[in-house]
């Protein structure tokens, strides 16, 4: 499986039957709904009709075994036939009115008759369907949901394979960079050497004591060349390349190794800094480096 992106957008439409059977007042379609963006883990929300827990439950399970990270929505939108109406549910209505008379009597407010319109919003005043029709639904949503995750993921796939080349470019324009700091880097060296024989020739004339002497040139040798860093570099570009390989979630895998090979970038520019003439080059490509591990660390935000 190639890497995926973590956003997409799926709809399918589906059709259930009620107790009436297939007749056409006793139809029940539906419309249900995915969308996703990034996240770092696989975050769930879902907008159901009511008295739909059952059904919740085990979208939820399938989504799980599907989708490893992003911030997933679901939504499941009814469409009801001219026929296919609402009944009340006399129980709760009539529990409703009974605590608002109870709560007047208690509290001595003014008798009024309960506001009907009000009463018929509260949940579970009124009922959608029969038992039977409720389970169908449930049936028949649990046999769309496949066909909704796989346009899901097939759309999360595109965009992925667009991020992979992407990301692809940059660890080329990465180790491109690298590549013309190892061709300057002998500029940079000789640089330094030049520094460190005008140092110690100060340090002789001021007849400074020898230990000074040695930290002043462990420090200038230290600082002296890259290559560490431009080994540690490469290794970093062909394993991030390894991984766009892999299958699975690699989308962390990935933002941490930017996150090392940023840190490189990082040391190496600041070995560099004060440099002029060729050896400033080095700067310069140290620079498009970090440039373009940015870049790449704002499509790998939106990898699975």
């Amino acid at each position: 499986m190639p890497i995926r992106s973590m956003t997409g957008f799926a709809q399918v439409k589906g059709q259930a039957f009620g107790s009436q059977g297939d007749a056409p007042n006793g139809s029940l379609g539906f419309t249900l709904t995915l969308k996703s963006v990034n996240h770092r883990f696989l975050d769930l929300h879902f907008r159901l009709p009511s008295d739909t827990d059952s059904l919740e439950m085990k979208l939820r399970r399938l989504l799980k075994e599907k989708l490893a990270r992003g911030h997933v929505e679901l939504s499941l939108n009814l469409e009801r036939a001219a026929g296919n109406g609402f009944a009340m549910n006399r129980e709760v209505v009539g529990g409703y009115i009974a605590a608002f008379r109870t709560a007047s009597a208690e509290f001595n407010l003014t008798s009024q008759p309960p506001d009907l319109n009000a009463i018929l919003r509260l949940p579970g005043a009124l009922e959608s369907g029969t038992p039977s029709a409720v389970g169908e639904l449930e049936s028949a949503v649990l046999a769309t949901i496949g066909e909704a995750l796989s346009r899901l993921n097939q759309m999360r796939a595109e965009e992925g394979r667009s991020i992979e080349n992407e990301l692809r470019q940059r660890m080329a324009h990465v180790r491109e960079a690298g590549d013309g700091i190892e061709k300057h880097r002998h500029a940079m060296l000789r640089t330094y050497s030049e520094r460190l024989r005008a140092r110690l020739q100060e340090l002789f004339a001021a007849q400074v004591e020898p230990e000074r002497i040695l930290q002043e040139a462990a420090l200038l040798v230290d600082r002296s060349d890259v290559q560490e860093e431009l080994v540690r570099l490469q290794t970093h570009v062909r394993h991030f390349l390894a991984l766009l390989d892999e299958v699975g979630e690699v989308g962390k895998k990935l933002d941490f190794l930017l996150q090392e090979m940023n840190r490189e970038a990082n040391t190496l520019l600041s070995k560099t800094s004060g440099l002029a003439g060729e050896a400033l080059k080095i700067t310069e490509m140290g620079l498009a480096i970090k440039a373009e591990i940015e870049k790449a660390r704002e499509q790998v935000q939106n990898i699975e």
